[in-house]
């Protein structure tokens, strides 16, 4: 049973982001080559780049740039609302929480990920302010790197300009010490799949990306998957971890650490250093106990805090999808 649902789900994110047809897009053609040429006029690698650019800092700020067909992006940048839950992502981003994987610490640590240039780049399109060693431009080029595989990126590794994927091969690991609720992914989702949409992708296309990210990454003790970089295997992918989010029907708890059983990361204060433990703080008062709707709430033009909630997308969408 286990190899039967792995195999069909692999065969779902390949099937599902790239291959299948609808009314508008060629069997044959990938989403990521077929919106390219569609939406930027020619199919090239530096175009491809820019696609997964508009795709990630509209999902980040909501809608700041062209082309825009109308639908209202609010963004990740502002707290808001998923099904009568109120989510900010700040805390995972500032180093108030220690919910950083650095790979080598048996728990969560407090990281400044926001070192070169925070916001400010993003609005022109840039993943940081161009330091090639710091953690914003590696974990910016990582999703944009990310999406472009499970997008079906023709050009990916034909040019410096879009690499084939550097990042980590298991998105649970990435996510990890962030103790993710249902509510929170959901919101995730809900803004990635907005902002594909105000890009022009057709709704059915649309549908299956948000379809697919629920299916790999919005169950807990999900069986592992191969996605990217396939030569990785499979690798455990579950990102929401937390007591509300919902058991897979075809749940592998004993392969994850603890038996799948998140810890919510340590209050440690702001910081820009490593650092903080791994002890339990409560949890968010009235989170949902059912699994959240795609398009729960109504997406407004954002405000608020605007410039830190920035700050904290900034990171957030590359932890939710690309790892350091």
């Amino acid at each position: 049973m286990y190899f039967q649902y792995t195999k069909v789900a692999m065969v779902l994110v390949c099937t599902v982001l790239v291959g299948i047809a609808t009314a508008q897009r060629p069997s044959n053609t990938s989403i990521c080559d077929y919106y390219t040429e569609t939406i930027l006029g020619e199919n090239t690698a530096a175009n491809q780049k820019l696609l997964m650019v508009l795709l990630l800092h509209t999902t980040v700020l909501g809608n700041y740039t062209t082309p825009n067909v109308g639908i209202a992006v609010h963004g990740i940048a502002t707290s808001g609302n998923f099904d009568g839950v109120e989510v900010n992502l700040l805390k995972y981003f500032t180093g108030e929480v220690a919910s950083t994987n650095d790979g080598k610490t048996p728990h969560g640590v407090a990281i400044n990920l926001l070192d070169d240039g925070g916001a400010a780049p993003l609005l022109k399109n840039m993943s940081s302010n161009g330091n090639t060693t710091s953690i914003q431009y590696n974990l910016f080029n990582h999703i944009e790197q990310y999406f472009a595989t499970l997008l079906g990126c023709s050009k990916q590794g034909s040019s410096p300009e879009l690499l084939t994927y550097q990042g980590r091969a298991s998105m649970y690991q990435v996510h990890r010490y962030m103790d993710l609720s249902a509510a929170e992914m959901g919101f995730f989702i809900q803004q990635a799949t907005l902002a594909i949409a105000s890009l022009g992708f057709d709704p059915a296309d649309v549908s299956y990306v948000n379809a697919t990210l629920h299916t790999v990454f919005n169950y807990r003790c999900s069986p592992a998957q191969t996605l990217a970089p396939a030569s990785a295997g499979p690798q455990l992918q579950a990102c929401c971890t937390g007591p509300t989010c919902p058991l897979h029907p075809n749940a592998t708890c004993a392969a994850y650490p603890d038996d799948g059983v998140a810890v919510p990361p340590a209050v440690v204060g702001n910081t820009t250093g490593g650092g903080g433990g791994n002890a339990s703080v409560s949890r968010s008062a009235g989170a949902p106990t059912s699994t959240p709707s795609s398009l729960g709430v109504a997406v407004g033009a954002g405000g608020g805090a605007w410039v830190w909630g920035v700050l904290a997308a900034v990171v957030g969408i590359a932890v939710f999808a690309a790892g350091v």
